[in-house]
């Protein structure tokens, strides 16, 4: 008896393992597939069929995954949970922004540079952790992140498909976005909220003033009216195309923030990058593709997984030695007060 006890102890450990190692590659490609593919399906779209109703797209986007939140809420995924009003608001305007400058960012701009602009969004992270949680950087951190900008820099002068209005959407978008990743994690840490219990509270809000708000954005942005556009078979085949795989980008990013850690879901990102440009320049020509921008691209990504490797090392990115004294402090100062203790 005691042997086949043993043996079955032996294979199990052995089988979740290699079930948790199938699932991790599973979850991986789906977030690459879903991630390259709407950037790919909304380009053409875009592009080919003149489809210049971004904020409207984003809108439909939300809506579908609305409709997801709802089918995961009668599964049981979704608990019931509470979210001020106040910080629902401020989440959804963030959000809003990110999603809208994002896709402005990739009507306006190339391909390649409007993928350089998303490696600036984790420099921007760093300045707001830096000014708001008094976090220090390593040495090899700050080399890492000056690397990603000197490759965005390059990127940025050579790149003759980079032009005013793109540029500005570009640092809308990477702005905004950096603002949304920070409030998150302030949101699920304050309200202990999961990942899919804060899309369950904030997509119906995003959907309904998108849909509002999105084809009065795009007349202001193209002058064009989305009523007006002459639908197609093929354009809508890609309108519904594009939002189908939004619900599967979204549920992607959930499933891997539970699964990776925060260097993987980077190292994640820099091979979706790679698989975008290249991609992008088969599908949509050189826009602008050359040598320099080439190795511009290249420098970015090499400091951006430099910067994984370089923080997730101790000391490379924590907490400065004063903030630590001075939230101690603070608390000694609360417990005092609850005690009734006078100085």
């Amino acid at each position: 008896m005691a042997p086949s006890i043993i043996g079955k102890a032996d294979r199990n450990p052995t089988s979740k393992a290699d079930r948790k190692a199938a699932l991790d590659v599973g979850a991986w490609l789906f977030n690459v597939t879903t991630s390259v593919g709407i950037i790919m399906v909304n380009k053409q779209l875009m592009a080919v069929y003149g489809f210049s109703f971004a904020t409207t797209l984003t809108g439909l986007h939300f809506s579908m995954t609305t409709l997801m939140t709802l089918v995961l809420r009668c599964m049981g995924y979704i608990q019931p949970s509470h979210l001020p009003v106040i910080d629902l608001i401020k989440f959804a305007l963030c959000a809003n922004f990110s999603i809208v400058g994002m896709n402005v960012s990739l009507m306006w701009n190339s391909v390649g540079f409007y993928q350089i602009a998303k490696l600036s969004m984790i420099p921007v992270s760093c300045l707001f952790e830096v000014v708001f949680d008094k976090i220090g950087y390593s040495r090899d951190t700050k080399l890492s992140i000056m690397v990603v900008l000197a490759g965005v820099a390059i990127c940025t002068v050579s790149d003759v498909s980079v032009n005013t209005k793109g540029f500005i959407a570009a640092v809308v978008a990477v702005w905004s976005t950096a603002m949304q990743q920070y409030y998150v994690h302030n949101l699920q840490k304050k309200y202990s909220l999961s990942s899919f219990d804060l899309l369950g509270h904030t997509a119906p809000v995003q959907a309904a003033s998108l849909i509002v708000l999105g084809p009065l954005i795009d007349y202001w942005l193209s002058g064009l009216r989305v009523d007006l556009f002459d639908y197609s078979l093929p354009s809508v085949f890609f309108i519904v195309l594009s939002c189908i795989i939004a619900v599967g980008t979204n549920l992607s990013q959930f499933i891997c923030i539970g699964r990776f850690s925060a260097v993987s879901f980077q190292v994640l990102g820099h091979m979706k990058t790679v698989l975008v440009l290249i991609m992008g320049f088969f599908l949509f020509g050189k826009q602008g593709l050359n040598i320099q921008v080439v190795l511009g691209m290249l420098l970015a990504i090499c400091g951006m997984i430099w910067y994984g490797n370089a923080s997730s090392k101790p000391g490379g990115k924590e907490k400065r030695a004063y903030s630590l004294v001075s939230d101690r402090v603070s608390k000694a100062g609360a417990a005092d007060e609850e005690l009734g203790i006078k100085s």
